[in-house]
C-alpha cells in the first residue's frame, strides 16, 4: 500500500494554518473587547500567579527535574509561542476545568467547552433551515431536531440555536484555507413553540492539528491525539444564560479519551435512522437556566 504524501501535506498545510488562524481570531475577539480580560482584582491575581509559581516548583523539586528537562520545556515553551498554538493548547488540555468552574452552579442543559473554533454572526435561518456546505459535501445526512425550553418548561419561542462542526476531515471553515467562509455554520431561530429542526451532515472525529508545538508534546508523552465526533452549540435566548456545549455519538473509539477532556455523559446523542430520508435523526432538547 502506498502513501498518498501529496494529501499528507495539504492536510499538515491546513492544519498549521488552522493554529494560526485560531491564534490570530482570539486576539482579534480581545481586541474588540478593548483588550479587557475580567481580571483586574491585585490580590487575585497575586493568589492565583503564586499559586500557579508555587505548584510548578514543587514538582521540579519532588520529581528531582534535570537542567536538561527544564531547558527542553522552555524551548517547548518558547516553540508553542511561535507556532500560534497557545489557543490550541489552552482550549485542549485547560478549558474543560474552566468551564466546570463557571457552570457549576447551572440546573438546566449541560456545557461543556466553546475550543478555538468558534465564529459568531453565522447565517440565520429558518426553524427548519439546512446549513450552509458546498455542493459535494462528504457526510451523511442528519436532522437534528428539539426544544428550547426554560427550566420550568417554558418553550422559547425565537432562541437561536447557533451550530458549527468540523468538515469530514476535521476542518472549520474560516480557520483551515479552502473551506466557503461559512461552511457548516448556521444559526436556527426556534419557532413559536421553542423548535427547531436543523438539517446537517454527521460529522467524522478527528485529529488535533500535531504539526507543531502541541504534537511534540503528544508525541513525546504517548498520548493519542484523537477528538471524537462532535457538534458545537451555543443556545441563547433574551433574560437567560448561554449555553456552549458540544454533543457526540455513541460507539465512537474516543469518547472514553477525549484529548480535550470534554465529553460528558449528558452530551451523548441518541441517533436512529431517518424515518423520513437517508441519514440520521437526532432529538435534543436544550434547558436554559435564568440570568440570575
Amino acid at each position: 500500500m502506498t502513501t498518498d504524501t501529496s494529501f499528507d501535506a495539504e492536510v499538515t498545510a491546513k492544519a498549521a494554518e488552522s493554529g494560526a488562524n485560531a491564534s490570530a481570531r482570539f486576539r482579534e475577539r480581545m481586541a474588540e473587547a478593548g483588550g479587557r480580560t475580567g481580571v483586574v482584582d491585585t490580590a487575585r491575581v497575586d493568589y492565583l500567579a503564586s499559586k500557579v509559581v508555587k505548584s510548578l516548583n514543587d514538582i521540579i523539586i519532588e520529581d528531582k527535574v534535570s537542567y536538561a528537562e527544564y531547558n527542553a520545556l522552555k524551548a517547548w515553551l518558547i516553540k508553542v509561542g511561535e507556532d500560534g498554538e497557545w489557543p490550541l493548547f489552552l482550549d485542549v488540555w485547560l478549558e474543560h476545568s474552566v468551564e466546570e468552574v463557571a457552570s457549576e452552579h447551572r440546573e438546566g442543559s449541560k456545557g461543556t467547552i466553546e475550543g478555538p473554533y468558534y465564529i459568531e454572526g453565522s447565517p440565520e435561518l429558518a426553524w427548519d433551515g439546512t446549513i450552509p456546505m458546498r455542493e459535494d459535501e462528504p457526510g451523511n445526512p442528519l436532522v437534528f431536531a428539539g426544544q428550547v425550553r426554560a427550566v420550568d418548561g417554558t418553550p422559547l419561542s425565537g432562541a437561536k440555536v447557533e451550530l458549527w462542526h468540523a468538515d469530514d476531515l476535521g476542518f472549520y471553515s474560516q480557520f483551515a484555507p479552502g473551506l466557503p467562509e461559512w461552511n457548516l455554520r448556521g444559526t436556527w431561530i426556534a419557532n413559536e413553540d421553542g423548535r427547531y429542526e436543523i438539517h446537517t451532515l454527521r460529522p467524522a472525529p478527528y485529529q488535533i492539528p500535531t504539526d507543531g508545538a502541541c504534537g511534540q508534546l503528544i508525541a513525546a508523552a504517548g498520548w493519542h491525539a484523537w477528538r471524537p465526533a462532535h457538534l458545537h452549540f451555543k443556545i441563547s435566548a433574551p433574560g437567560y444564560e448561554l449555553i456552549t456545549t458540544q454533543l457526540y455519538f455513541p460507539g465512537d473509539p474516543h469518547n472514553d479519551d477525549d484529548i480535550a477532556s470534554a465529553v460528558k455523559p449528558e452530551l451523548m446523542l441518541d441517533p436512529t435512522d431517518n424515518p423520513d430520508g437517508e441519514g440520521f435523526r437526532v432529538v435534543y432538547d436544550f434547558v436554559l437556566d435564568p440570568e440570575s
